[in-house]
């Protein structure tokens, strides 16, 4: 059977969004759409069995707070990946972002590159494909995405060499993704970038601002840390699961 690129389970109130992850023909990723009801472990059952006759063979979720792991453990999905969860008061937000790289609105023309910065800055378990990039930029109802792009190249061929999605919901704001290539990295684009969403998050009426990055990425938790965000007590987790 061929499994939807992407799709909403769905039984009673409760909802969760489901798909390829990565691009991965057998590994399916399940995550809890933030506007239902904490998952139950009935309906987790139910997902897994819907994902089993699909036929994906593992499991992964999205980045999920302790609340929402509960259900999970409980029909045996394990911690693979665990994150930092940092926040910001948009009020403690440096006024003026500094100089640096034009920055311009993402486009469909810059998907391609984007997509390759995101492959040159992260390990394999975390790199976007088409998916998870539209995944990132239709969470939220109110997006921003932003591209640095080297001033020396012609408009069209503008080459894009870091990018940032934000999200808001009401007064709330996330940091979906801030990517760099590594060969443009300290040259303050991943701060310039970040600066300009927090700018536009408070602009919108965002009170504060959250982002998680996987342990183990140093220089992206000293960049947070640097612009304001504070890590906080609970982290987050990405569980897994194979199915029989």
């Amino acid at each position: 059977m061929s499994a939807p690129s992407a799709d909403v389970l769905r039984w009673g109130r409760e909802r969760a969004r489901t798909g390829r992850w990565r691009g991965e023909t057998d590994v399916a990723y399940l995550t809890p759409l933030p506007t239902a009801p904490l998952p139950s472990p009935e309906f987790l059952r139910r997902c897994l069995d819907t994902l089993a006759a699909r036929g994906f063979a593992r499991v992964v979720t999205g980045a999920l707070s302790p609340a929402e792991q509960a259900g999970f453990l409980a029909v045996g999905f394990d911690v693979a990946e665990r994150l930092h969860l940092l926040g910001i008061d948009l009020t403690d937000v440096p006024p003026e972002i500094p100089d640096g790289l034009p920055l311009a609105r993402g486009r469909r023309a810059d998907r391609a590159r984007v997509l390759a910065v995101d492959r040159a800055a992260f390990s394999p378990f975390w790199r976007f494909d088409e998916t998870g990039l539209d995944d990132a930029l239709d969470a939220t109802p109110s997006t921003r995405w932003r591209v640095a792009v080297d001033g020396s190249t012609l408009p069209l061929s503008r080459d894009v060499v870091g990018y940032i999605i934000c999200g808001r919901a009401g007064s709330r704001g996330f940091v979906q993704r801030l990517a760099v290539d590594p060969y443009g990295q300290r040259r303050g684009t991943g701060r310039r970038l970040l600066l300009d969403g927090l700018a536009w998050m408070s602009r919108k009426g965002v009170r504060r601002a959250v982002v998680n990055t996987q342990v183990g990425n140093e220089p992206a938790l000293a960049l947070y840390l640097a612009v304001g965000f504070t890590q906080q007590p609970a982290g987050l987790s990405v569980l897994a699961t194979g199915l029989k």
